[in-house]
């Protein structure tokens, strides 16, 4: 009984990580900070997920393999929003010179020399 309780309080709670995600990516404005939102949402709420999952069913293979989705998610899901999140910055002709430059491999070991 207390083990389903548990498990229930956490699938409840990673649901309304997505629910807030959801809306943090309805209502801001900038694209990166919507990437955020939903970033940040999206690996907290499997985690909470797949927890809820790991104590409803206790540990069997089943609760391998979901840690083991939790595990690949995790390394996937910031990777790729961060590739995402960069395109989006080099590809905005509004950022242009505000607060990224791109710079070379030569250039940075120039500036390291004559510091």
């Amino acid at each position: 009984m207390i083990r389903e309780i548990v498990a229930a309080v956490l699938f409840i709670l990673g649901t309304l990580i997505y629910i807030t995600a959801t809306f943090g990516v309805y209502k801001f404005k900038y694209v990166l900070n919507r990437m955020h939102a939903a970033a940040l949402g999206d690996t907290l709420g499997i985690l909470l997920a797949v927890s809820g999952a790991v104590v409803y069913y206790g540990f069997q293979f089943i609760s391998l393999k979901s840690v083991l989705i939790l595990v690949f998610l995790w390394i996937t899901s910031p990777v790729a929003s961060h590739f995402i999140a960069k395109l989006e910055y080099t590809t905005d002709p509004d950022a242009e010179g505000k607060e990224y430059r791109s710079v070379s491999l030569k250039e940075l070991e120039k500036e390291e020399e004559n510091k």
